[in-house]
């Protein structure tokens, strides 16, 4: 798959980023960006969101075509920091401003059933599926695939929203019924039984350069992600193969700037890619004190056609969400001497910003610095501010 013919440019140190989107990606792009040299403007519709109160910033719609316009006029290159963003728009920024990661990967990553036939073209595998159109489809789809297995809007949904895990033929007729309601095309995924599930960052440059950072192992609850460990526990070769399938994917779509590929590592020893984000991706924070280079950095140097900076690993990490209900207590750890670690444990705390800590809501996220993950794991569970089931 191609997206398209660009032009590579350099684009020097002074020059402005524009950012479609204001959120924490953005805000830790910018943060990144700065001591290169780089100035930022973010389109986003909040006010004073978390990119806003670190750059300047466009108050518009993400489809405001007028402000996409005044935003290719007041910058240099253009990059996106979450792949929701209205792809016409993009596709309008593209002829007028210089958009090296392109609308083509956007329009690609948005819908699950283009992305899993681009992902394997590029020779991955994924789980089985099927494009599902009515119930009567649906029905027939989970006797071929069995139970269980997740029925997923085409479009839109994050943090587990638009997912219907169906356990039983009997639950087809709610889950289409709960799904089709939002009017997205739906697709039907076999359920993989996985050992674990682990993330890769690729980077690609405008130049053609490509790099990858170590996999982490990720737990989820509730569809978000908990914690991010690093290095991933599982066999050397699995994660030597992890790199690789990234690294091959971001040549096959032909990507600039980041890609972030989500894997299942199956019981039958086996890679699956459930899916991609072409942006930094929260399973990469853990790189931003972990890792020579973080993957915001990394981001700014591929979309500017800089060299890539070594991904190597400083330490062991292990990443944790802080969520709008750990919120009060994370603010109360700060506070405290507890705050500066031990010589087995060193946090470092990230706050985004934002103006209101709703349940599930991502506020924030701690890197554990260690000598043993295991340690990092122990003060999560030891700080009595995530509940012990949170992590499984």
């Amino acid at each position: 798959m191609t997206t398209g013919k660009r032009e590579a440019r350099v684009i020097e140190p002074g020059k402005t980023i524009g950012v479609l989107g204001g959120g924490q990606l953005g805000r830790m792009m910018a943060l990144a960006g700065a001591p290169l040299g780089y100035r930022f403007v973010a389109l986003d519709p909040v006010a004073d969101g978390p990119c806003g109160q670190v750059s300047a910033q466009i108050v518009a719609a993400y489809s405001d075509k007028e402000a996409a316009a005044e935003l290719a006029a007041r910058t240099d290159v253009i990059t996106y920091e979450f792949e929701n963003v209205d792809a016409e728009v993009a596709a309008l920024l593209e002829e007028r401003s210089y958009v090296p990661q392109g609308s083509r990967l956007l329009y690609t990553t948005q819908h699950r059933l283009r992305e899993k036939a681009a992902l394997e073209a590029a020779g991955a595998t994924v789980a089985p599926y099927a494009a599902v159109t009515s119930e009567a489809e649906l029905d027939a789809a989970v006797g071929r695939l069995g139970t269980p297995c997740v029925l997923k809007t085409a479009t839109g949904g994050y943090d587990g929203k638009g997912q219907f895990v169906i356990r039983d033929r009997s639950e087809v007729a709610s889950a289409y019924a709960e799904l089709a309601a939002s009017g997205a095309e739906l697709v039907l995924e076999q359920f993989i039984a996985f050992q674990c599930e682990i993330s890769v960052i690729a980077a690609r440059s405008s130049a053609g350069e490509t790099s990858t950072f170590p996999p982490a192992e990720n737990i989820h609850r509730g569809g978000i992600l908990h914690a991010s460990i690093v290095p991933a526990r599982v066999p050397a070769g699995i994660l030597a193969e992890a790199e690789r399938l990234a690294a091959q994917i971001v040549e096959s779509f032909n990507a600039v700037g980041l890609l972030a590929v989500e894997m299942f590592y199956g019981k039958d020893g086996k890679l699956y890619v459930n899916e991609v984000a072409p942006r930094p991706h929260n399973s990469g924070h853990y790189t931003m004190e972990a890792c020579i280079t973080s993957q915001f950095e990394q981001h700014v140097r591929a979309i500017c056609g800089l060299p890539l900076g070594s991904p190597g690993l400083r330490t062991p990490v292990v990443m944790v969400n802080v969520l709008g209900e750990h919120l009060d207590g994370v603010n109360k750890l700060i506070l405290s001497p507890e705050s500066v670690g031990t010589d087995l444990v060193r946090p470092k705390f990230h706050l985004y910003g934002k103006a209101e800590g709703k349940t599930g809501r991502k506020m924030g996220h701690i890197n554990l610095l260690c000598g043993d993950t295991a340690d990092a794991l122990a003060w999560i569970d030891n700080a009595g501010i995530w509940p012990l089931e949170d992590r499984r």
